[in-house]
């Protein structure tokens, strides 16, 4: 039995927050399994509409200030006035940071003198355009050179052996690298594992922004619409790009066969994908895909993209799913796969039983050998 210590996780976002996905489940995921082993867990993250500065969740102590961009200075000053007994931690001194790095992490050891672990499920080079060129510029040399330099030292956590060459390829040393897999939750009680259905199901589960590359999976429908296949997508998750994508469907003519569900509950989210057939990750990248093992868990196998990177990982190419190359070849696989019943059985069988191999126990297994190493 591990003795419990005291964990700080930082997060720029929670799963609460309108814009949170898969790495903010990941990491409360694996604190609420610390919490409940023992360990005195602190998650600090940034406030939102709605939200209280402060609540006990999962047995993690969670506070939260600033915005997007502000959470870190917030941060740092919190954690700098905890370390001469003042402010909202006072006295506050973490055995183990966990520093969450995603585009830029926010330099914690430099702050709390506490050893510090730095998670990247992965890295950011084809997202940070979307924040114009000013700010990309800055936050790409902040990832790739100034993080690797400052944190020269610690130890690293990612999720995927892709992800783990990606921070190799920035000056991290692969011996300073664990790779700790996502964990997946149970399926709900009551939701069937799978459901019967008259026409195609497609489905995408994601946070509806730009590098999720959904209009890639709307292209398709229009696509297997003009080749006479009569295919259904449920869109699930939201964003500030959602408007974008509605409007792309009725420029496709597809409003008839593609529903946005926008957030839902675990339970809805579950009864979607129990109704698919197949699921479908575009992404430009990815860390993992938590969402392809939530499809497995439903016997509904993945097509995604080689490119990008997390879901060579996550899907077993031509076992579990299939990787492909491009939205040409994305539409040709999802028309062979649902005109042959059998092949996508065979991989959805597959998937499903790999998907056994995951739980968030053994994801907080991994953090706690990583914790032993740094004393």
């Amino acid at each position: 039995m591990n003795p419990p210590v005291d964990v700080l996780l930082l997060c720029w976002r929670d799963t609460g927050h309108p814009q949170g996905g898969g790495s903010e489940r990941y990491l409360e995921r694996v604190g609420a399994e610390l919490a409940r082993r023992g360990s005195r867990v602190t998650l600090v993250t940034a406030g939102y509409p709605g939200a209280p500065r402060r609540q006990m969740s999962d047995g993690m102590r969670v506070l939260r200030g600033g915005g997007r961009l502000t959470v870190y200075l917030r941060t740092a000053l919190t954690l700098g006035a905890a370390r001469v007994g003042r402010g909202r931690l006072a006295g506050y001194r973490p055995d183990v940071v966990v520093d969450t790095q995603n585009g830029v992490p926010f330099f914690a050891s430099a702050v709390t003198g506490s050893p510090t672990v730095v998670l990247v499920h992965h890295c950011h080079r084809e997202q940070w355009p979307v924040a114009g060129p000013v700010l990309s510029r800055i936050g790409w040399f902040v990832e790739s050179r100034l993080s690797p330099r400052v944190h020269r030292r610690n130890r690293y956590v990612t999720v995927s052996e892709p992800s783990a060459a990606e921070l190799v390829d920035l000056g991290v040393d692969r011996d300073r690298i664990t790779v700790v897999r996502n964990g997946v939750d149970p399926v709900p009680s009551g939701v069937p594992a799978r459901v019967d259905r008259a026409r195609r199901r497609l489905i995408v589960v994601s946070r509806l922004v730009p590098h999720k590359q959904v209009e890639d999976a709307l292209i398709a429908v229009a696509r297997l619409r003009d080749r006479g296949v009569d295919a259904h997508l449920d869109v699930v998750g939201g964003g500030w790009w959602a408007d974008e994508l509605r409007s792309a469907a009725t420029g496709l003519g597809i409003n008839d066969r593609v529903v946005f569900h926008g957030h839902v509950d675990d339970v809805r989210k579950h009864e979607l994908l129990a109704a698919a057939d197949l699921h479908l990750m575009p992404s430009r990248k990815e860390g993992w895909g938590l969402a392809v093992i939530e499809a497995a868990q439903h016997g509904v196998p993945t097509v995604g993209y080689r490119s990008s990177a997390g879901l060579t990982d996550s899907v077993v190419d031509e076992v579990t799913g299939v990787l492909v190359d491009g939205v040409d070849e994305l539409v040709d696989t999802v028309a062979a796969l649902v005109d042959d019943p059998q092949r996508l059985a065979t991989l959805g069988d597959a998937a499903r039983l790999r998907s056994q191999n995951y739980s968030w126990s053994l994801a907080a297994d991994g953090f706690a050998d990583v914790f032993r190493s740094l004393r």
